[in-house]
């Protein structure tokens, strides 16, 4: 486990941060120049994602889509109640049109949806090649509600033919949300990662964020590496989301997780299992985003939501 000083955590947390909008426009959208710029429609909803340049929290449930109806997650409906609260929920193409209440109402989570299909996430088919293919066009997915859209890609495959298609799906991906006016979150995941040794596992998350940053993504969704994952911060020109991963045994284990990745340098985490497998998803939720936004220590949040 990796020890942080909370302190810092919570400073870094509370100083002022630019949102997407301010950084780039000045005030009120005046140019160093003097004149106005136009202001593109990613950046508005970007903005909105990161209100306030707070740090975001996004549940994730999506897992049907290559695994599914996995435990925990066969009702959708039932399921996404409870996570309201979230700044993002991240959805499949085909079950955005079923969860539309979720999303149809004032406040509510911005809805993401996922672009691409990759054998690599099919787990439960021990598949190798980690092949990638399109679902939807960033245009589509608009059309179904999506606020964000989010490219797939998984790179060291083993086949210089696989790894060229997959930083060409993530190219085109990036090319249509351009056009469509929509934020593009890159989701960096190694072909057999659960293989790698913390080392080499690190090694190409490092190098694979910074490929789908140089391809244009707005945002990056990828692994905790540990102590050395500030080294993937700093090198990576725009946010990092850690993913939750697998369920781990306790849920204080997740918000300790969620704690380093931001104490790291993460501007946010997407958690699905972790989430939706909580004794209490709504409560569990409610000490998340204490931990994530606020920089709360993770055992006070704990102790306060009745988290074991």
């Amino acid at each position: 486990m990796i020890v942080l000083d909370m302190r810092t955590v919570r400073h870094s947390m509370c100083a002022p941060i630019e949102t997407t909008l301010e950084r780039w426009r000045g005030p009120a959208g005046v140019t160093a120049h003097g004149g106005v710029r136009v202001v593109t429609g990613a950046e508005i909803r970007l903005s909105r994602l990161f209100d306030g340049g707070s740090n975001v929290v996004v549940a994730a449930i999506d897992h049907g889509l290559y695994n599914g109806p996995r435990p925990g997650f066969e009702d959708l409906a039932a399921v996404i109640g409870p996570l309201r609260g979230a700044d993002a929920i991240l959805v499949s193409p085909g079950m955005a049109t079923h969860l539309g209440a979720a999303f149809d109402y004032r406040g509510a989570p911005a809805m993401i949806v996922r672009l691409n299909w990759g054998t690599q996430y099919a787990t439960q088919w021990s598949y190798h090649e980690s092949r990638s293919v399109p679902m939807v066009s960033a245009a589509e997915a608009i059309a179904l509600g999506a606020d964000v859209v989010l490219v797939g890609m998984s790179i060291k495959t083993g086949s210089e033919a696989v790894d060229a298609e997959n930083v060409a799906m993530v190219a085109r991906c990036v090319s249509e949300a351009r056009a469509a006016g929509v934020p593009i979150v890159g989701e960096v995941y190694p072909a057999g990662h659960e293989d790698l040794s913390p080392e080499e596992r690190h090694e190409v998350i490092s190098i694979g964020c910074r490929i789908v940053a140089e391809l244009g993504v707005d945002l990056v969704k990828t692994f905790f590496t540990g102590a050395p994952f500030g080294e993937v911060v700093r090198s990576t020109p725009i946010p990092i989301l850690a993913l939750g991963a697998r369920k781990l045994p306790h849920e204080r284990d997740a918000l300790e997780l969620a704690a380093s990745a931001v104490g790291a340098g993460a501007r946010g985490v997407v958690f699905g299992r972790n989430l939706i497998g909580a004794r209490d998803p709504a409560r569990f939720l409610e000490a998340l985003q204490e931990v994530v936004k606020r920089g709360v220590e993770p055992g006070e949040a704990a102790t306060r939501h009745g988290i074991a």
